[in-house]
């Protein structure tokens, strides 16, 4: 087997090359490990990457759930393993697992009422790939007919469940943009996604990595007992070439692989961000065109030297050793021409990915790396780390550690992805027409009671949930004219910490709804106060690829996501059509933006938010301010949130450019001016603001509504 020939040559190949070690890289092993610190490569932000990514898991998994959907999310790859810095710019990769599918392994697996598919496979089929056979639901027996337009019936008369529907269903999906890399998809360079089906019983295989002797120093016994109840996938790509490509699924460990990566220390890790910086900067370039040396390779290399080097080995004093080993497990790939899977019996990585040319060429590069005794790494341009290693105290203030800005940016992805979820989530509620938003919604509220899993976005989930149903029960009330029962207020008091304004914005905008101005005046003061200079705006309709303040940054380092979100996040208010009655009447408007054929021209993402009302925290906090001290006859104080309003509208100061809706901004100033008297400087103002966005922009209705025009 390719394992075990590997083995061997690996050990001959250690008695052979007991390395020198020289006498500085304890010292700059260390150095190295500060440095590693100072870019990210650190176990405080390791576990931040971990935290980031298992709640997007979370979150793209309730929302399924929430549409019907009967999948789970994954996310795999650096990102998620935390093993990764900002100049490596790593992709996202994500798995969404298809579960309603019976994958048998064996017939005795069949299931009654259900999508059975056998894995079948045979001499001709590929190392590592499977065909799917259709079986019936009612009786296990083989299907005879073509179920789905890309069924494929051999001459056996065996059909076979064809991985084109997959591809096909997400070309169509992503339109114009769909963007396709083996068995993944995207709409987007930097984001992939792969469709798979989850297989609960594990193929030959795989057990096999589980069964054979294992000598070495590693996995642990407890790693290895966890992976083996994890699932393994069945991914839709087919071995290039083969005559039977279209109905090939391919067989891959990512849990596994992933529970290995989560198992490994401090030293293992940042030993494979090294590797991946001189793959990156120093081998990729020895590539010809087509030709594939990928991360993947550098973590099979880490996982076979990680068995065969005692535990004490990976201590930050010999960290430089460790990198130079992991290096001579390339050589030694590069050398037999074979990458072995580490954990799929065999499988050449470097099969259809790397010529023989080219593994010729990186071996030689390797070398030369090794008996320089790793002077490359001053080289490194990676996040500056060859000049972080050659720098003097005195120029520590030129290399800022970066942690404190990943975190800040990690929770700030974080929490807008949170609002693009729970914007699918309520557009699905608000579009369900059989049992309507409200009772939708509870069925979601007690499906997220019976949640085992308590993490940030259930609980994300279910607050902001109870504070749109207190909204939209309120505004029944006030279009009733009926009292707002105490049950609802209760629910308010409930949710006002989902995040710094955005609950409370709402609870008194239903106050000034109903009339209560003065109860109102007390929440916007509360609000104003809360809306220092450290929080930090997040929006779901129009997720900002901005760095948060310094002051955020800071703060969500030394925090968790809860605490970060109630005391430094400000998500945008928005307010559904079922919620209208607690808004003002000029967010009606907003919810009725499309002009003509404006909703032939919204993205996916706007689609789900486009006909609600929705504004940013700190003007909206100003209109009412302006509606209520007016109210009220404090016109000092009235006048004072409309230079407010002014300010942020005009200015291009930070605070203005991290806005997400300058449009619905302006809207909103023009309507204060409107009430001031000065009607032809608010139309000019909506004028402004059709010009910046012509499509899908309320001041298209507020010029007609002042010119007596239509269109």
């Amino acid at each position: 087997m390719l394992f075990s020939k590997f083995s061997q040559l690996f050990n001959v190949y250690l008695l052979q090359a007991m390395f020198r070690i020289p006498a500085f890289f304890p010292s700059l092993s260390v150095l190295l490990c500060r440095r590693l610190d100072a870019i990210g490569a650190n176990s405080l932000v390791f576990d931040r990457r971990r935290e980031a990514f298992l709640h997007r898991e979370a979150m793209w998994t309730v929302k399924n759930k929430a549409k019907g959907l009967n999948t789970v999310c994954y996310h795999f790859g650096s990102q998620s393993e935390g093993t990764t810095t900002p100049g490596l710019q790593s992709d996202t990769d994500s798995l969404i697992s298809v579960n309603n599918f019976n994958i048998m392994l064996r017939w005795s697996d069949w299931k009654r009422g259900t999508i059975n598919l056998l894995m079948v496979k045979d001499e001709s089929t590929p190392t590592q790939h499977y065909l799917l056979q259709r079986v019936r639901s009612d009786e296990p027996l083989p299907e005879t007919r073509a179920l789905e337009p890309y069924d494929v019936i051999d001459s056996q008369g065996r059909v076979f469940f064809s991985n084109l529907y997959v591809i096909r269903s997400c070309a169509q999906y992503f339109g114009a943009d769909h963007l396709r890399r083996g068995p993944s998809n995207s709409h987007l360079e930097d984001y992939d996604f792969v469709i798979a089906l989850s297989c609960s019983t594990l193929p030959p295989a795989i057990m096999a990595w589980f069964d054979a002797m294992r000598p070495g120093y590693w996995p642990p016994p407890e790693v290895f007992t966890i992976a083996r109840q994890l699932p393994c996938f069945l991914v839709p790509d087919g071995y290039r070439g083969s005559p039977t490509e279209d109905i090939e699924w391919r067989l891959t460990p990512n849990l596994i692989e992933r529970h290995l990566m989560f198992s490994l220390n401090d030293v293992q890790k940042k030993c494979l961000v090294v590797l991946k910086m001189l793959k990156h900067q120093e081998l990729k370039k020895h590539l010809h065109i087509g030709c594939k040396f990928t991360t993947f390779n550098c973590k099979t290399a880490l996982f076979f030297t990680l068995e065969r080097t005692p535990c004490d080995v990976w201590t930050e004093q010999r960290l430089l050793e460790c990198i130079v080993r992991c290096l001579h497990t390339l050589r030694e790939f590069l050398i037999q021409g074979e990458c072995p899977h580490y954990i799929v019996e065999n499988v050449d990585l470097f099969d259809q990915k790397l010529c023989r040319e080219c593994q010729v060429r990186l071996e030689k590069q390797i070398r030369a790396m090794i008996q320089d005794d790793m002077h490359v790494l001053f080289n490194l341009q990676i996040d500056d780390l060859g000049e972080r290693l050659m720098q003097i105290p005195q120029q520590v203030d030129r290399f800022p550690d970066q942690s404190a800005s990943i975190c800040g940016k990690l929770a700030q992805q974080m929490y807008s992805l949170y609002l693009v979820s729970f914007h699918g989530i309520c557009k699905h509620l608000c579009d369900n027409r059989r049992n309507g938003f409200y009772q939708c919604a509870i069925n979601l509220i007690n499906a997220l009671r019976l949640q085992q899993d308590n993490g940030t976005f259930t609980q994300f989930v279910f607050k902001n949930l109870l504070s749109s149903l207190a909204s939209v029960a309120s505004s029944y009330c006030i279009q009733t004219a009926q009292a707002v029962p105490r049950e609802v207020w209760q629910l308010y008091s409930e949710t006002l910490d989902t995040d710094v304004a955005s609950s409370r914005l709402k609870l008194a905008s239903m106050l000034y709804c109903r009339g209560d101005l003065q109860r109102s005046a007390i929440v916007l003061d509360d609000v104003q106060q809360r809306l220092d200079d450290s929080v930090t705006s997040v929006c779901g309709c129009i997720p900002l690829d901005r760095q948060p303040s310094e002051a955020f940054c800071e703060y969500a380092l030394r925090n968790g996501n809860l605490q970060t979100i109630t005391r430094k996040v400000s998500f945008c208010v928005r307010f559904l059509r079922q919620e209208m009655y607690c808004a003002p009447a000029i967010l009606w408007f907003e919810m009725n933006r499309g002009v003509g054929d404006d909703v032939n021209h919204r993205s996916a993402l706007e689609r789900d938010w486009m006909d609600w009302a929705v504004v940013d925290a700190r003007p909206f906090m100003l209109y009412l301010q302006y509606l209520t001290f007016g109210g009220l006859g404090e016109r000092q104080r009235q006048l004072q949130a409309l230079q407010g309003l002014f300010d942020i509208c005009r200015n291009d100061d930070e605070l203005s450019r991290n806005l997400a809706h300058p449009e619905t901004n302006a809207n909103l100033l023009g309507h204060c001016l409107e009430m001031e008297g000065e009607q032809l400087r608010a139309l000019l103002l909506y004028i402004a603001s059709r010009y910046d966005m012509p499509r899908n922009n309320a001041a298209n209705l507020h010029i007609q509504r002042l010119t007596g025009t239509q269109g």
